[in-house]
């Protein structure tokens, strides 16, 4: 034997075996990392159900209610109608911005949006079904919470949105996140829809045709008028409670899963995020 041929035989079977352990021991945490779990993709789709279960309910009986039960004119009922729609897509642009050029806090950037937006949006959804004591200017009422209430979801859900480029890196558990997050949209359109119905039409009774004038007229009047008024107010306030609980839940994956995002962004201008 050669002198030294079996020392570099040896040293070349070192070499040979470092650098397969150092890639499985690397490989794996960054992958376990971009990862989500079921329960997280749940908690975070569940916070998209209050922009659906209050666009369900408003959308189905905000109309029969500002008509049968708030008793204001048709003209003035498809004014507030119009003037909340058309306002909802000024705010959908300015909140975007806004959201876009926002500072970073202790928790992230879209989350103080998120906080900060629902009791207004909350205190304004249950005050769209009350109606007031005082006749003249109901439907100044009436417009000035239907337009705050769209300022306030839209301070929801456009951040709310915004969150599916910060749980993950990967792009197939983004996709997967929204997956989830469409159906629990899909169902809250349904609760929303369920909850008003279920509540309002257990408390609107048909009346007796004795009750009827000759006009065959069949809004609700005395009694039965303020039994309307009352399952208006606790559906309402089922739909806020809901509304707040999905809030914190998804507040506690957010902190849970440490969504910050990256501290380095692009702010653009006005004209480049409208366009």
């Amino acid at each position: 034997m050669a002198r030294g041929e079996g020392a570099e035989q040896y040293a070349a079977g070192l070499l040979s075996v470092k650098p397969i352990n150092t890639e499985v021991k690397t490989a794996k945490p960054k992958d376990q990392r971009n990862r989500l779990s079921v329960w997280n993709k749940l908690c975070y789709a569940i916070g998209g159900a209050p922009y659906q279960i209050t666009g369900s309910a408003l959308g189905f009986f905000l109309q029969l209610y500002l008509l049968d039960v708030a008793q204001l004119d048709p003209f003035h009922a498809s004014i507030i109608l119009f003037v909340g729609r058309a306002w909802d897509a000024v705010t959908d642009p300015t909140v975007g911005f806004f959201v876009s050029r926002s500072r970073w806090t202790g928790i992230g950037r879209m989350m103080p949006w998120i906080l900060c937006s629902t009791p207004f949006a909350v205190l304004t959804y249950f005050l769209i079904w009350y109606v007031p004591p005082f006749e003249e200017g109901k439907i100044v009422w009436y417009l000035i919470f239907y337009c705050l209430f769209q300022s306030m979801q839209t301070c929801f859900h456009v951040p709310y949105s915004a969150l599916t480029m910060f749980i993950t890196t990967d792009q197939k558990e983004r996709d997967s996140a929204t997956a989830y997050r469409m159906m629990v949209e899909v169902l809250g359109t349904v609760l929303g829809t369920a909850i008003q119905g279920q509540i309002v039409g257990g408390a609107s009774n048909c009346p007796d045709p004795d009750e009827l004038d000759s006009s065959n007229s069949t809004i609700p009047t005395g009694y039965s008028l303020e039994e309307t008024k009352q399952a208006y107010l606790i559906a309402s306030g089922v739909i806020c409670v809901i509304y707040v609980c999905c809030a914190a839940v998804l507040f506690w994956v957010s902190r849970r899963k440490k969504i910050t995002g990256e501290r380095k962004h692009y702010s653009p201008s006005v004209r480049a995020s409208v366009w």
